[in-house]
């Protein structure tokens, strides 16, 4: 008898036993599932706000603040590819919380052996594997300084364009391994492949908005940006300002020396004029030898400083072209929204100013600064 009820005994807590364990695992399969409707979740969040922008380092700055909070990391950065030639990867958006002052430059070339594994690997892999698949590479030890926990590639219809990396990891409480998962992997490999489509799609524009010669904005963007401006600065009742350039006798450089002369000449005046610019400041070719530039929040004698500082950086500069020295000189004219006493609604009447201010300038002698007041602009020359 007592056997029987030892028997039966057993056999209920083994029953017992069991039914914890299924109820253990359906908790842990429930608590799996809810993880991955999660992470889904987050993935349409995150697609949806690499579509937001198509301003390329706002989007760098997204993809990368997305992967750090995603996989746990201290800092990550992506390296894009330039944008004419494409020959070199530069690491144009590194974010860190330990060091966020670093702005050391990082450059991968495209011909690395590094680029072609990834591209053939098309998944995450850490440096290590990187390096001792590809021994022969340049950039084994500028990597290694970055000290990245993972290398992530950003394929776009099999091409690379761009190489994502994650640094050191930290631990949600004590106990949590560090160490990716293949979930994981496979997450920030999806969140790669999100980042690709946008980083492609904001290169596309960025290109088709650009002038390839100068590497300034064009005319129509340039517009499109001094709209949206100058609809805040009068809502915000802010100064705005727009300049314009002519280089001074420029079919001289063109008739005497040749077209790639004149193309020197447009280059480094173009990279002169960006150079003494902010950074949230916005220069366009207008077109031939014209150029614009939109000084946001910049009052009259503000405007005129910059202005006069780009005109003078110009005349100072040494041209040199096939061992020939030229002297380059630059007329600007200067126009200023002023909510008071220039409330100008349409931008193409601002631009009109400050082309009035240029003209005054060739018509006094060139190579000099002049601002336009807005009596010499009527409404009607604005629809023109």
């Amino acid at each position: 008898m007592k056997d029987k009820e030892s028997l039966y005994a057993r056999k209920k807590i083994g029953k017992n036993s069991m039914a914890k364990q299924k109820r253990k695992t359906f908790r842990e399969r429930s608590i799996e599932y809810e993880k991955r409707i999660y992470d889904l979740e987050q993935l349409l969040d995150i697609s949806r706000s690499f579509c937001s922008t198509l301003e390329g380092t706002k989007l760098l700055e997204s993809i990368v603040f997305s992967c750090m909070a995603q996989m746990h990391v201290t800092n990550a950065g992506i390296f894009v590819l330039d944008l004419i030639n494409s020959e070199n990867f530069t690491l144009e958006t590194k974010q860190s919380v330990m060091d966020p002052l670093n702005t050391q430059k990082y450059i991968i070339s495209s011909t690395d052996p590094i680029v072609s594994c990834l591209t053939d690997e098309k998944r995450p892999v850490t440096l290590d594997y990187l390096i001792a698949t590809c021994p022969e590479t340049q950039v084994g030890e500028m990597l290694a300084s970055l000290q990245p926990t993972l290398i992530v590639p950003l394929i776009q219809k099999n091409h690379i364009n761009g190489i994502l990396f994650l640094g050191e990891r930290f631990s949600l409480d004590a106990e949590s391994d560090t160490a990716y998962t293949d979930y994981e992997k496979n997450l920030i490999q999806n969140i790669a492949s999100l980042a690709s489509i946008a980083i492609n799609n904001a290169t596309m524009v960025e290109r088709s908005s650009t002038d390839m010669m100068t590497q300034l904005k064009l005319k129509y963007f340039f517009f499109n940006v001094l709209t949206e401006k100058l609809d805040a600065a009068m809502a915000q009742k802010q100064p705005l300002s727009v300049l314009m350039f002519d280089i001074d006798f420029f079919k001289h450089f063109n008739d005497t020396y040749g077209h790639e002369c004149g193309d020197y000449v447009l280059k480094k005046v173009a990279q002169l004029i960006k150079t003494n610019l902010r950074d949230e400041d916005l220069a366009s070719r207008y077109g031939g030898e014209e150029f614009t530039v939109l000084l946001n929040e910049t009052t009259k004698d503000d405007a005129i400083m910059v202005a006069e500082r780009i005109r003078s950086s110009i005349e100072s500069y040494d041209f040199i072209f096939n061992d020939q020295r030229m002297k380059v000189t630059i007329s600007v004219g200067v126009a200023v929204f002023d909510h008071k006493f220039n409330p100008i609604t349409n931008p193409l009447k601002l631009v009109n100013q400050a082309d009035q201010g240029l003209y005054m300038s060739k018509h006094n002698g060139r190579n000099r600064v002049t601002y336009a007041p807005p009596s010499l602009v009527s409404d009607e020359d604005a629809e023109e």
